[in-house]
This record gives C-alpha cells, sequence and structure tokens, in this order.
C-alpha cells in the first residue's frame, strides 16, 4: 500500500472541494481556486471534512498514481489555505533586481540586462538593500507553477563553485571547490 497516498488531506477551516463527474478535482479557498484532472481509475471520496484518495487494485500503474493524485491534491488544499512562497538571493558585485509589474529585470553580470515575465498567478517581489544581496521573492498558490517560475530564474545564472556567484535560493548550500594553489611547481 502506498504510504503518501493512504494518508488522508485534512481540510483546514474556509477550504472547500468539489469532484467533478469526469474526476477533476476543484479546491476553493481564501486565496483562490484551483483544479486538477484525476485519472479515472482513482477514486476521490471527500468525508467529513477529510479527503481520501483510493485506488481499484494493485497494478504498479495504480499504485504509482495513488501516491501522485493524493500529493497533488493535498498541495492544493495548502496552496489555496496557506500559498507558497519562494526566496532566491542574487550572490555577486553589481547583481541586482527590480519590479515593474509582472516584469523582473535582472542585472547579471552580462553586458545586457535580462527582462523576466513573470506569470499572472504568481506574485513577484525584489528587494535590494544597500551593502546587501538582492532578494527575489514569489508567491503563488500554485506549487508547482512557482517552483518552475523559480527554476527557470536560477537557470538564468546558476551559482559557480569557486566564488558562489550566481542566482541561489535562500538557505541553500553550494558546493565549493578550491581554487588554483598559488606555489604549485
Amino acid at each position: 500500500m502506498s504510504r503518501i497516498g493512504k494518508l488522508p488531506v485534512n481540510l483546514p477551516a474556509g477550504v472547500t472541494i468539489e469532484v467533478a463527474p469526469d474526476n477533476t478535482v476543484t479546491v476553493k479557498g481564501p486565496l483562490g481556486t484551483l483544479s486538477q484532472k484525476v485519472d479515472s481509475d482513482i477514486a476521490v471520496k471527500v468525508e467529513d471534512g477529510v479527503l481520501n484518495v483510493e485506488r481499484p487494485t494493485n497494478q504498479p500503474r495504480h499504485r504509482s498514481m495513488h501516491g501522485l493524485y493524493r500529493a497533488l491534491i493535498n498541495n492544493m488544499v495548502v496552496g489555496v489555505s496557506q500559498g507558497f512562497e519562494i526566496k532566491q538571493e542574487l550572490v555577486g558585485v553589481g547583481f541586482k533586481a527590480e519590479t515593474e509589474g509582472q516584469i523582473l529585470k535582472l542585472s547579471l553580470g552580462f553586458s545586457h540586462d535580462v527582462w523576466f515575465l513573470i506569470p499572472n498567478e504568481v506574485k513577484v517581489e525584489a528587494v535590494t538593500e544597500r551593502k546587501q544581496n538582492s532578494i527575489i521573492t514569489l508567491k503563488s498558490t500554485d506549487k508547482q507553477l512557482v517552483g518552475q517560475v523559480a527554476a527557470k530564474i536560477r537557470s538564468l545564472r546558476k551559482p559557480e563553485p569557486y566564488k558562489g556567484k550566481g542566482i541561489k535560493f535562500v538557505g541553500e548550500v553550494l558546493r565549493r571547490k578550491a581554487g588554483k594553489s598559488a606555489n604549485a611547481k
């Protein structure tokens, strides 16, 4: 039995779940609405403020989808009740971030600035304080979307292993390499 799949999903106050006949699960909460199409073999049942995901057989296909859909529905419940937030830090001399609406303007040491369009579902905020690294904060109800946007921003200038310059997640530990020895013979 899937350990993740058989865990119940508790619904916080203010969150409602509807399961349509075509097995589309819609979660509504104080921060918004999310929906996810669930495979027709997987059963989603809501009883007394608790959601359970059940599978018909022990086939490998059903076992893999059991935990997957439970995790996706749980992420939707957390998203519409609390939301998700990812913070990124720009490490490097002259590296800056500014926002103009949904456009993120990044100065990353290239000969030009990089302009990055953020989807409407994601709220972006850039803070640049004097003598501090710039911090980019991404907030959304959709965990997958905010993670994908953060990964795309990070890919513009990944941290290099010698000085650690680049875009990294706040709290991320980088593997550093030793530089060249000065007196190597």
